[in-house]
């Protein structure tokens, strides 16, 4: 099903917000009970719990995240989620700025059933250790 620019900005928007919130169940509500995220290729976070989990993993390294949209685009039920976050590592207190992008499919009711999420680990690390 093709969603609306409008649809799809109104969804980027609360999921921005969701991660924003700093409550990990708000993320994992946009997913459908049988979604999975995997981030650069590693092991999947699924279900409820796990994409809760991951969620929660982000907020205990970065305790003041605070996640921007740079933008959202779609085509059909693929869709393209574009983001930067930013804040200071839990560790080093080091200041983070990331920036990667998250692919979804889309089922009923505008849920991700699917997402394949990127940003450069490598970069990450740099920021981590300063």
């Amino acid at each position: 099903m093709p969603y609306s620019q409008s649809q799809l900005d109104d969804l980027a928007q609360r999921y921005t917000e969701a991660w924003n919130s700093k409550v990990p169940e708000q993320v994992a509500a946009f997913h459908d009970p049988g979604s999975s995220i995997v981030i650069n290729r590693g092991e999947p976070s699924s279900g409820h719990s796990g994409l809760t989990e991951m969620a929660a993993g982000f907020h205990a390294d970065v305790p003041d995240l605070h996640l921007s949209c740079d933008g959202i685009r779609g085509a059909g039920a693929h869709v393209l989620y574009m983001w930067t976050f930013t804040g200071h590592h839990a560790g080093t207190g080091n200041p983070l700025s990331v920036s990667g992008w998250e692919e979804w499919e889309l089922g009923d009711g505008m849920k991700i059933t699917s997402s394949q999420g990127w940003f450069d680990a490598e970069d990450y690390e740099r920021q981590v250790s300063g």
